[in-house]
C-alpha cells in the first residue's frame, strides 16, 4: 500500500490524511528529514506559503525536499501548497523560495480578501464533471508552460478564467482544498487518487 507524507508543518494535515486513507493509501505525518525519505509521496496542505518556506528550512527540509521531487516523487499541494511548488510567485515576500516543480507562474491571494472563503463548481477538465471545491485566500496560476495539463480553471474577479488545478509531471497543484468537504459530505477524493495513481 502506497505511503503517502503529510508535511505536518502547518495546515489541514488531518483532513489529508482521511483523505489519504479513503483513496486507499496510508498516511504518514512528516516532520523529520528520516520522515520524508521513507514515504512514497508527498502533500503540502494550505496554510502560509511564507511561513511553511521557513519552516522547511528551519527543519533542514527544503533542499531534502526539492531533490526528492525533482528526482521524481509524486507530490501534490493545496492552496499555499500550490505556491510552494510553483517557479514563480507574484505578490512574494522578499527572500521567499519556492520549491519550482511546476513551470508555472502564481499570484498569492489572487481572489482578494472580499472572497476569503468561497465555494463554487469547476468542471473538472479530465473527464468533464463536476468538482466542487473551497477556495480559502487562494492563489491562481498567472502563466504556465505548454508542458502543464490544466485540471479546472474557474472565472477570477478580473473576469478572466485562470487555471486553480494543474499537473506537471509527478507534481499536482490545487488552488482549493480538495481535503475539506461540502457541508458536511465526504470530501470529493479525486485529487488525492490521482496522486496515488502517479506513485
Amino acid at each position: 500500500m502506497a505511503d503517502v507524507g503529510i508535511l505536518a508543518l502547518q495546515g489541514d494535515v488531518r483532513e489529508h490524511a482521511a483523505a489519504v486513507e479513503r483513496a486507499g493509501g496510508t498516511a504518514t505525518r512528516v516532520r523529520r528529514l528520516s520522515e520524508l525519505a521513507a514515504v512514497d509521496a508527498l502533500i503540502i496542505p494550505g496554510g502560509e506559503s511564507t511561513t511553511i518556506d521557513k519552516l522547511l528550512r528551519a527543519f533542514g527540509l527544503f533542499e531534502p525536499l526539492r531533490e526528492r521531487i525533482h528526482a521524481g516523487m509524486p507530490v501534490m499541494g493545496s492552496c499555499a501548497g500550490m505556491i510552494m511548488l510553483a517557479t514563480d510567485i507574484i505578490g512574494a515576500i522578499e527572500g521567499q523560495r519556492s520549491l519550482g516543480a511546476i513551470p508555472m507562474t502564481v499570484r498569492r491571494n489572487a481572489f482578494g480578501r472580499q472572497v476569503d472563503s468561497a465555494e463554487t463548481e469547476l468542471v473538472w477538465e479530465p473527464d468533464g464533471t463536476a468538482l466542487h471545491a473551497t477556495f480559502i485566500r487562494a492563489p491562481w496560476v498567472e502563466s504556465w508552460d505548454p508542458t502543464v495539463r490544466v485540471l479546472a480553471t474557474t472565472e477570477g474577479p478580473d473576469g478572466a478564467r485562470h487555471p486553480v488545478a494543474v499537473r506537471h509531471g509527478n507534481a499536482i497543484a490545487t488552488s482549493f482544498h480538495p481535503e475539506i468537504a461540502h457541508r458536511g459530505a465526504v470530501p470529493d477524493g479525486r485529487v488525492h487518487r490521482l496522486l496515488l495513481d502517479l506513485i
